[in-house]
């Protein structure tokens, strides 16, 4: 071991917090790129939401048979779950966001949480898709 005199520090301890503070810039830059991709993700289920409730809603005001009125009707159903799954995972995601943020401002790690979003998402859509299955052929 190498005893160090007074007055002399040690040149690596400079290296390792500017490694530490890259390491840092990373993370956040990890962090800015995954909300993004939550916010495609989402703006894309959103949307699909939109152009589904429109389409049969337009179909469902040219053929106003009792069998398409129901069918048309599951779909709008389906497409407004879309909507409100997509507003509320972009929600999610921001505050995910902000939470981890928070964490590497106080110097902490980010953690994931017992559910994660995508995990949630996921079954979310899931549960909608099983819906809207369960509407258009249960009566």
């Amino acid at each position: 071991m190498t005893e160090e005199r007074p007055g002399t520090a040690d040149p690596r301890a400079g290296l390792a917090e500017a490694r530490t503070a890259m390491a840092r810039f990373r993370t956040k830059l990890a962090l800015d790129r995954t909300t993004l991709a939550w916010i495609r993700t989402t703006l894309t289920m959103a949307t699909f939401g939109f152009g589904m409730v429109g389409f049969f809603r337009s179909l469902r005001r040219s053929d106003p048979s009792v069998e398409s009125i129901r069918l048309h009707e599951g779909a709008i159903r389906f497409g407004t779950i879309l909507i409100v799954l997509g507003i509320a995972a972009t929600l999610g995601a921001a505050g995910s966001h902000l939470v981890s943020l928070r964490r590497l401002r106080k110097g902490e790690a980010p953690v994931l949480g017992h559910w994660p979003l995508s995990v949630t998402v996921a079954l979310l859509v899931t549960v909608a898709g099983l819906v809207g299955l369960w509407s258009l052929f249960a009566r």
